[in-house]
């Protein structure tokens, strides 16, 4: 009875009813994101306006929260492909939630996606894209390209415009075209470039990352670059920090280079830095 009611079946309806008696319509509520709907809507229970919720937070009678977060990615391309480093602190305010967080999703052996903001929502939409890049590899039996994984990617934040997310990843990768980097945010903007930096201390990587880059480095050189570049920023911003998670993508896929602990590195460049 008790299954009955909750499917909204009658008691009184049998099993092998009359294909002429009353039937109970059901409403298809998708789980996720899918571009096969007409309305898209998060996973959230029936009532849940996740848009109400946080401007309610944010008035004067409703209860404070702290939504700053923080960290430092950096990807740029050079010959031999893309270097990707991120930091590993992981903040909620002024509170240290982790410091081993992963901020680099393995979309795929060819496709890397760099996070920051919220970790909840870089985490899922990504590995939805994840998702989406494996059914169009199934579909038309080929990789899908940097830029269409992008596109797909600022395509999902413009359909929650102003729901209150907050993201903003860089796409690495590599294809037909060679190497590719794009930068999409939660307002649905998508930029290529040859260097982007993303977090509260981007501005700190951007400096140091302007000041050695070069097209033609070498593979090491490189390497360099980005660690430096990492370390420098968790050095002056309080929000980032923990270890360099340095990854490499090349014409066969990426690689995982090293994770180093920022403060051994600035050790290692103090002589430089005073």
């Amino acid at each position: 009875m008790a299954l009955l009611e909750v499917s909204g079946s009658s008691s009184h309806s049998g099993i092998g009813s009359q294909s002429g008696s009353k039937r109970t319509q059901f409403v298809d509520r998708p789980s996720h994101y899918s571009f096969g709907t007409k309305s898209q809507e998060f996973a959230v229970p029936v009532g849940v306006d996740p848009s109400a919720f946080l401007k309610s937070c944010s008035s004067d009678d409703g209860i404070s929260i702290d939504l700053n977060h923080g960290t430092t990615t950096l990807a740029f391309k050079f010959r031999h492909g893309v270097i990707v480093a991120v930091d590993s602190r992981a903040s909620a305010g002024r509170y240290i939630a982790s410091k081993e967080a992963n901020k680099v999703i393995e979309i795929n052996p060819y496709l890397l996606g760099t996070m920051s903001g919220s970790a909840a929502d870089c985490q899922y939409w990504e590995r939805l894209l994840a998702k989406e890049c494996r059914l169009y590899q199934l579909r038309n039996k080929q990789r899908i390209s940097v830029s269409a994984a992008s596109k797909l990617l600022a395509n999902m934040m413009l359909g929650y415009r102003g729901m209150g997310l907050s993201m903003g990843s860089m796409i690495c990768g590599w294809d037909k075209k060679g190497p590719g980097l794009y930068y999409v945010d939660d307002n649905g903007t998508r930029l290529s470039g040859q260097m982007f930096s993303t977090g509260c201390g981007n501005s700190y990587a951007y400096g140091v990352i302007d000041s050695g880059y070069r097209e033609d480095m070498t593979v090491e050189e490189a390497y360099e670059l980005g660690r430096r570049g990492i370390a420098h920023a968790t050095h002056r911003d309080a929000y980032s920090g923990g270890v360099v998670n340095l990854y490499h993508m090349k014409e066969d896929g990426w690689i995982k280079v090293c994770k180093e602990d920022v403060s051994d590195l600035i050790h290692q460049y103090r002589k430089g830095m005073f």
